[in-house]
């Protein structure tokens, strides 16, 4: 089975031995630093989601933009009996039990300008079966996650079922994807997605893009609308389980039971490094081949490996300079954000409010509950989609047709007569 894309590759059963240890009545903390913007937000939310579960706080400068786009947002979130409990059973729990849809995928491979490379898993036949100006849905997995992740899989089946075209951007090493100079992608790196968006533009100059990242994917998608501001190619974008602030996750991805994430991503790197292990070999400088080779965290391969690679005099520099907490206000297009209070990995502490409120591009969302990458609730829980998905295609779907009606209304022309008199041609595509 898949397992989500922050890499567990520890068995299950290492893992949901160290649950035993946990109090499974753990309560959400109160979301009591939202207060002030709370009040002071454009909106509220409808008094219906009060029926005994907590509602989602939603804020940001964009509210009253985006808020009726959402069909979904009056039904109440409704977590996912005892697997919900707990935000390790329910990351858990969708990452090793979520269904995994079936879908063939043509891969192509992308050759950057640097001479390494990224897989674009396409769905088979869609080339002929859309239309060549339908919308297109970039999809940015989590850390070692690619095309094989449930989560992916998921929202690329519901953007499918509304008639768009959605491609995985597997990044190096990941997804199976190959590697082909000693440099692996990071936080830090948006030469990647640059040329991915570029790529995917020039071959459907008609169609509308978007994009969805998860977890890392997220930090770099956010990262990299920020840096395009008003020059972003992209129509609108979705940021899930951003940890935004990659100082405050790595301090918290050293504590407690994160310490199981933290080995299990380790050791989901150390293989895709193994794998391509033979490119690094006699590179000197500060690399540390053996620290990143038989990494026990996290930090120890950035340490050995990516920092250098990228050119940082520290982790913790590395990781500062790398978040996308500080992008927030650079933000140009519409971008909404989806955050569980209860992440685990991205800890609701890191979530740059306050740009997020003043942005007038900017809409939050965040859960009570839902883990990391879980959101084990709404209609397909527990095995089905996760709660996010529906809320997400309702955003995008607003922004098509308000971006399709733009379209249409800019094709509104002035035919000048004879006479001088002017008449509007209203054009219908």
């Amino acid at each position: 089975m898949a397992r989500a894309s922050f890499g567990f590759a520890t068995p299950l059963s290492s893992s949901v031995r160290h649950l035993n240890h946990l109090p499974f009545n753990l309560n959400s903390s109160k979301l009591s630093h939202f207060c002030t913007l709370r009040a002071s937000a454009a909106m509220a939310v409808p008094e219906s989601f009060s029926n005994g579960h907590p509602s989602p706080e939603v804020i940001g400068g964009a509210v009253d933009r985006f808020l009726p786009a959402f069909k979904t947002l009056h039904v109440p979130y409704v977590p996912y009996p005892f697997i919900a409990s707990n935000r390790h059973v329910e990351t858990i729990f969708a990452a090793f039990f979520r269904s995994l849809p079936e879908v063939r995928f043509r891969r192509e491979c992308l050759r950057t300008r640097d001479d390494g490379a990224v897989a674009l898993d396409w769905v088979c036949g869609d080339d002929h079966n859309l239309p060549s100006d339908s919308p297109i849905l970039i999809l940015l997995p989590g850390l070692t996650g690619g095309s094989e992740d449930t989560y992916v899989r998921h929202m690329l089946l519901r953007a499918r079922s509304k008639g768009w075209r959605a491609v995985v951007f597997n990044s190096r090493g990941c997804g199976h994807s190959p590697v082909t100079t000693a440099q692996f992608y990071s936080a830090s790196f948006l030469g990647d997605i640059s040329e991915v968006v570029e790529h995917v533009g020039s071959r459907y100059p008609g169609a509308n893009l978007y994009a969805v990242g998860w977890s890392l994917g997220a930090n770099i998608l956010v990262r990299y609308v920020g840096q395009e501001s008003f020059s972003c190619p992209l129509a609108g974008a979705v940021s899930l389980c951003n940890p935004f602030n990659l100082i405050i996750a790595d301090e918290d991805f050293r504590k407690g039971f994160n310490i199981v994430y933290d080995k299990a991503l380790a050791n989901a790197l150390c293989k895709i490094f193994k794998r391509h292990a033979l490119l690094f070999e006699d590179i000197g400088g500060e690399f540390n081949i053996p620290l990143a080779a038989n990494a026990k965290s996290v930090r120890e391969f950035d340490e050995g490996l990516t920092r250098v690679s990228f050119g940082f005099k520290s982790v913790d520099d590395y990781y500062s300079n790398s978040s996308s907490s500080d992008s927030i206000k650079n933000v140009s297009i519409p971008l909404l954000c989806i955050q569980a209070e209860n992440d685990p990995i991205a800890p609701s502490r890191g979530i740059p409010l306050e740009d997020i409120q003043k942005n007038p591009n900017c809409m939050l969302i965040v859960t009570p509950k839902g883990g990391h990458l879980g959101w084990v609730a709404g209609s397909e829980a527990p095995l089905g989609a996760p709660w996010t998905d529906p809320v997400v295609m309702d955003f995008l779907e607003h922004l098509e047709h308000a971006t399709c009606s733009t379209v249409v209304s800019s094709k509104s022309l002035e035919d000048v007569t004879n006479n001088g008199y002017v008449r509007s041609l209203h054009l219908k595509v």
